[in-house]
């Protein structure tokens, strides 16, 4: 059985592994033999799947970001077009990566029909809309679609989908926490020290729009409190170099977690973590999960917040997902105009210093935590598409 898996950026890759590492061994268990090709990035090479083209660094949210994209986009759409009509696979299993996938899909349905395509993590449709009801085709090319958010299976299963509730995969992360005391040790702080995470990208114009505010309001919150140290976990091997000269440049005291070291140190970061500034995506639920207080914020050029909001009438009322869940501004998010660093500070001083609001996120993260479903989802996930195949 030759499977094609199709997804983008970091945290696409990092979900695609983990479907793969499962795949293989629910599937060995079933004494079933898989060959694995993929869109990806290095974690599904290292998990066994044979790369078409790297698109873990090929993703951004915007018009005049998306340029410098277009022609990696097109050589990837090019590679995996001449792989279809060459050697078509038995399935096709898409992940996230919204633009690139729906076209994937949409090509696929059309030149192979009997082709299953299956859906896991699809584009958070539930959360927003274009115009007044404007929504991708996906219900249109996909046989089957596991929803990771209970909203979103039941979004589609109203428009006719074929859906499962596998529940949220990064459940599955962090089951064994660390506690704070090794966690710090581990770090090389001392107990004296407050440890402040700033995870500011996984697209490389986030680097541009989001971190020089972060690392302002982290300077501000160092200048007010120097037992405050910051960490910079990097999301790819070319962010390297690029934040930890922006964290000199900044004046902010810390250091960089370097991408070959992350994934491995991540519960320990976690743990000893007394706040979070992050970007809003994925990054959001992994610092819920692990019970991190954060504050999220977002920002794009003005030509693409323009487009978004006049031309296309983007809507979603909140940008991070734990709000979104939760139906509620529990984290603090500051979006586009009010993304600043002097906001960020205040709502950092209100989270650090007063412990009713540290405990309303607490709360408001175990309510969240009753949404997701079960620990187990990728390997859920995993038997729901070999069943699909092997029924």
């Amino acid at each position: 059985m030759k499977l094609l898996i199709s997804t983008g950026e970091v945290s696409g890759d990092l979900q695609g592994s983990l479907l793969i590492k499962a795949l293989k061994t629910n599937a060995e268990k079933r004494k079933i033999e898989l060959e694995i090709i993929a869109l990806g990035g290095e974690r599904m090479r290292e998990a066994g799947a044979k790369l078409i083209s790297n698109t873990s660094s090929i993703g951004a949210i915007g018009f005049l970001e998306a340029l410098p994209y277009v022609l990696p986009t097109l050589n990837s759409q090019s590679k995996i077009d001449n792989y279809l009509s060459s050697s078509p696979p038995d399935a096709v299993i898409l992940i996230d990566y919204m633009g690139p996938n729906i076209r994937l899909g949409l090509k696929v349905k059309k030149k192979f029909p009997n082709i299953p395509i299956i859906y896991y993590i699809a584009p958070q449709e539930w959360a927003w809309r274009l115009g007044d009801s404007g929504t991708t085709d996906l219900i249109s090319f996909t046989h089957k679609i596991l929803a990771i958010f209970e909203e979103e299976a039941k979004f589609y299963s109203h428009k006719g989908g074929n859906v499962k509730f596998v529940g949220h995969p990064m459940l599955d992360f962090y089951r064994d926490i660390p506690t704070r005391e090794d966690s710090m040790t581990k770090l090389g702080l001392t107990p004296d020290k407050k440890l402040l995470l700033i995870i500011p990208a996984s697209r490389k114009q986030e680097l541009k729009y989001i971190l020089p505010t972060l690392l302002k309001a982290a300077k501000l919150l160092q200048e007010k409190d120097p037992s405050i140290t910051v960490l910079i976990p990097s999301g790819l091997k070319e962010f390297d170099k690029l934040l930890n000269n922006s964290l000199k440049e900044y004046g902010v005291s810390g250091r960089i977690v370097l991408s070959n070291e992350v994934d491995n140190i991540k519960p320990f970061l976690f743990s000893a973590a007394h706040l979070a500034l992050a970007k809003s995506g994925t990054i959001n639920m992994e610092l819920a999960l692990n019970s991190v207080p954060q504050i999220v914020g977002y920002k794009v050029s003005r030509i693409t917040a323009f487009f978004a909001r006049y031309l296309l009438r983007f809507n979603v009322k909140y940008i991070s997902p734990v709000n979104l869940l939760l139906n509620k501004m529990l984290i603090p998010e500051f979006v586009q105009e009010d993304f600043k660093s002097e906001k960020i500070f205040n709502a950092a001083l209100r989270i650090l210093e007063d412990n009713s609001s540290k405990e309303d996120i607490m709360l408001g993260y175990k309510r969240l935590k009753d949404k997701l479903g079960k620990p187990g989802v990728t390997d859920r996930a995993s038997k729901d598409i070999l069943d699909m195949l092997f029924q």
